[in-house]
């Protein structure tokens, strides 16, 4: 059985990784990870999520005692942090999907009942600082300078002994040489001192930074120079001492290498960052090139400036977000540099990378190409930011908790309740594919803290689970009914824009609805009534029936869906019928009858929304779902809008003459494959298709089982329902777009048949998509109404694009805009940029703002046009995609 560890306290430099010397798994296509038993905890496929399937029995033999709890953890979390993922235990077996991960390198250790840690033994990697941890490796676009070289490429490793005076002991470093390393080479090699961090060894950087592999591909793509490589132990008392009287005189016997200053270079991470300032401070002069990744530790009282600036061709300074534990520190330390007159570079600010191995491989590459030969560029890295100002909260006890800064930076703080806790984290749906994943706080005080982020703008929930016990944030008011335990914090932006509150005069009403259940008791729904809902309007309003899931009830889609402020803002923006949304509880043993006989009569009486069928919609999620499913292959008709959200049904006695008469719109959303449900939906719309039953597919949204994808199908049903297009063609604008053999990002887009077309040749290849860009060709609106036939109404133009069909689907929100009008004037301004759903936005699967007009504004001719932005996943299958956008133009007030 694997190796057995108690969780041992956080420290600084704590799980900031080490894997067995050697390649870690490579992982391409569906593979198993190689395993000494005969079925693998773990399972990488080939999209990239990561399968874990753990036999119960074999941790609690490992363990030797029954456990309740298996969580797998490692760098999955925002920024690449340490976090945890809970495993559903079902008999003998704890399983979940997590993913897609990005192309990297992973290091992880399964834990049960938050303290006992199990090696994987089922992966033949091992970590000689951190025995319970296996490591892999996902290859793909981003991580090819981290993996494995060919073997020509290939430098060696070998070990290096030498006497610690210092230790007084034999120690040992690894020395990376590079390809056809020659020892008797007149010109000595330059080198280049690699340092680790506090609670690791010299073995790190080979073991999970992949040093060796990042080596070997710079230099083979010449983009560095030659140099040998030494890393050795820092875990000593005087470092310096143990570089310049043991490290460097027993490399420089044993290697063919410079003792030139100017040909020498030192750097380290965390704990071996600060050794390298130290070094810099206490023997200026002795490497003319210095790096710091991650250093919290800078001595910088009576700094030798003269000799320091003198002596050093480059000092370049690495930090990652305000997730790393070093940036308050680096903060604190250039504005000293700066007075003190020493010569550095930064490098800036990390966008999304915190206090661990991914920054550390990227300030590693990105230095090394700086050694001994000019720089490939000056200042800091793309898309790095300065740093103005140290990261800071509110004082500890400020409530309402948590503290959400301008830029995504999210900090929880726990009451003081959970003062003798020994182990508390905060679970949240900020993992890939909006997962929960678990985030371990710090002990501060008498309280607990800790800071995730950059999160994209959006909602999230979550609740602290303290010694495996789910607990509220009681410093924080929003509460869920039927999850008692869970609150909610909005990251503001462009991006959560359908799901923020509006402003109060545009809100609808949402109020209370009693009405008799086959339970034999009085129940509840909550009713959307738009903001100008007239009781007394001579045409009824339709009416949408939206239904929650398992566990869940009449509250949810207030409280967790946001459906209020989903359907303000659409109907604010005028993609948005008017229409009343009943949302009632379906928690009952037959819910087609409670629907007929007691939600819609009593909707019915008191509202007033049409009983016509082809004005009725209704839809739900998973058990909603299973429910409106039943509810439309038994009574096919009663609702001529259909909407299924995250539920199968995998039967085939279906009328489909019936059905296909009686619904105008039947809409299938889904997650991806870590939703459970997932399976049974491929099946059902094989049926379909087999059937010939008329439908719409969403597409696979990268989400879960969970509210992420229900808001998802919630802001793009809403749109579609009860709506007649008033575009002139009702074909829309015919989209052409070819995806290369090679995806290399040269891919070209076509609106054809519009005027003479627009062809777009911009395209390139982001990392994990395939992106190309032009122009949407121009739309004229011309408003001659007078003054009686427009009342006080303006008008607008929205825009809705069809999915792309070819080898294979594109969705429609892989497809985004950026509005503009080609001539301002007051009264009259173009719709928000929308990002696609690989950004983090909708895309034009749901109608969308191009230009608007009020009262004012609408007279004459107005023209607008739009930047069209594709985004295709990078591993599309090549060939030509064709669909459509439709301009639709219509009156608002």
């Amino acid at each position: 059985m694997g190796a057995i560890a108690i969780r041992r306290p956080r420290r600084w430099g704590r799980r900031l990784g080490a894997a067995a010397l050697g390649a870690s798994l490579a992982v391409a296509g569906l593979t198993a990870l190689p395993a000494h038993a005969d079925t693998p905890w773990l399972v990488i496929d080939e999209n990239n999520f990561a399968h874990f399937r753990i036999p119960v029995s074999e941790v609690e033999a490992a363990v030797g005692q029954d456990v309740s709890q298996i969580v797998a953890e490692g760098n999955f979390g925002p920024s690449a942090n340490w976090a945890e993922f809970g495993l559903s235990i079902q008999g003998d077996l704890a399983t979940g999907i997590l993913g897609p991960l990005s192309p990297g390198h992973y290091y992880y250790q399964v834990t049960a009942d938050d303290h006992l840690t199990v090696k994987d033994p089922t992966n033949p990697t091992s970590v000689a600082s951190e025995p319970e941890w296996s490591t892999f490796f996902i290859d793909g676009e981003g991580a090819e300078h981290m993996a494995d070289a060919p073997e020509e490429h290939r430098g060696e490793v070998s070990e290096l002994t030498y006497r610690s005076s210092v230790a007084g002991e034999d120690r040992t470093a690894l020395v990376w040489t590079p390809p056809g390393y020659d020892a008797d080479r007149d010109e000595p090699y330059p080198v280049l001192y690699l340092q680790h961090g506090g609670g690791q060894s010299y073995r790190d950087w080979v073991e999970v930074g992949r040093a060796a592999q990042i080596l070997d591909n710079l230099l083979a793509q010449g983009r560095i120079q030659e140099m040998v490589v030494v890393m050795g132990n820092g875990n000593v008392s005087s470092f310096a001492d143990e570089l310049l009287r043991n490290i460097t005189r027993a490399a420089e016997r044993e290697y063919n290498i410079s003792s030139d200053p100017s040909q020498r270079a030192l750097a380290g991470l965390s704990m071996g960052g600060g050794q390298t300032f130290e070094v810099l401070v206490s023997d200026p002069g002795e490497f003319a090139y210095l790096g710091t990744f991650g250093a919290g530790r800078f001595p910088l009282d009576d700094l030798p400036v003269e000799e320091i600036n003198a002596g050093t061709e480059l000092l370049r300074i690495y930090v990652g977000n305000p997730t790393d534990v070093a940036y308050n520190d680096v903060a604190a330390a250039l504005p000293v540099l700066d007075e003190a007159g020493v010569r550095y570079q930064f490098d800036g600010a990390k966008p999304d990378r915190g206090h661990n191995w991914d920054a550390w491989q990227e300030d590693l590459t990105d230095f090394l190409q700086r050694l001994f030969q000019d720089p490939p560029f000056l200042g800091m890295s793309p898309g790095h930011s300065a740093i103005d100002e140290p990261f800071t909260t509110p004082p500890s006890g400020t409530t309402p908790t948590p503290w959400v800064s301008e830029d995504g930076f999210v900090t929880f703080e726990t009451p003081t309740d959970f003062a003798d806790a020994e182990h508390v984290t905060v679970w949240a749906n900020w993992g890939p594919s909006h997962l929960w994943l678990r985030v371990e706080l710090s002990k501060v005080g008498d309280r607990w803290r800790g800071t995730v982020g950059p999160l994209p703008a959006g909602w999230y929930h979550y609740r602290f689970i303290v010694d495996m016990e789910s607990r509220k944030d009681t410093g924080n008011p929003t509460s869920v009914t039927s999850e008692p335990s869970w609150s909610q914090f909005l990251v503001p932006g462009p991006d959560a824009r359908v799901v923020t509150p509006v402003p109060e005069a545009e809100r609808g009403a949402v109020t209370e609805m009693t009405y008799p259940s086959i339970t034999g008791e009085d129940r509840t729904a909550l009713v959307w009534t738009p903001s100008d809902y007239d009781p007394d309007r001579e045409e009824p309003y339709p009416v949408f029936f939206l239904q929650h899931g398992g566990g869940q009830s009449y509250t949810d889609w207030v409280e967790m869906g946001h459906a209020p402020e989903i359907l303000d803002n659409h109907y604010r923006d005028g993609n948005l019928e008017p229409m009343v949304v009943v949302m009632a509880n379906g928690n009952v043993p037959n819910f087609t009858t409670e629907l007929f006989e007691n939600i819609v009569p009593t909707a019915e009486a008191t509202y007033n929304i049409s009983s016509d069928p082809q004005d009725r919609a209704l839809a739900g999620l998973s058990m909603g779902g299973g429910h409106t499913l039943t509810v439309w292959r038994t009574n096919p008709g009663a609702f001529g809008y259909i909407g299924v959200f995250s539920a199968g049904y995998t039967g085939t006695d279906l009328d489909v003459e019936a059905l296909n008469a009686g619904t105008r719109l039947m809409r299938v959303y889904h997650g991806n494959i870590s939703d459970f449900t997932y399976s049974g939906v491929v099946q059902m719309l094989a049926n379909f298709d087999r059937l010939g039953i008329e439908y719409e597919f969403d597409g696979w949204y990268e989400g879960p089982h969970g509210w992420d994808s229900w808001v998802h199908a919630l802001t793009d049903f809403a749109p579609r329902l009860f709506r007649d297009s008033t575009a002139d063609d009702s074909e829309g604008i015919p989209v052409e777009a070819t995806v290369p053999e090679a995806a290399d990002g040269f891919l070209v887009l076509t609106v054809a048949d519009v005027g003479d077309g627009v062809v777009l040749d911009d395209a390139r290849n982001a990392g994990d998509r395939l992106v190309l860009g032009g122009a949407l060709p121009e739309i004229t609106v011309t408003d001659s109404r007078n003054e009686q036939q427009a009342g006080d109404s303006g008008w607008a133009v929205s825009g809705q694009a069809t999915e792309l069909t070819g080898p294979s689907r594109l969705n429609a929100g892989y497809l985004g805009w950026t509005p503009e009008l080609l001539e301002e004037r007051p009264g009259v301004w173009a719709g928000d940029p929308v990002s696609t759903v690989l950004s983090g936005g909708a895309g034009l699967a749901a109608p969308q703002r191009l230009v608007e007009a009020d009262s004012e504004g609408r007279f004459g001719s107005t023209t607008a046009s739009a930047a069209l932005r594709l985004e295709a996943p990078v591993d599309t299958a090549p060939g030509t995609y064709t669909g459509a956008v439709t301009v639709s133009l219509f009156p608002v007030d």
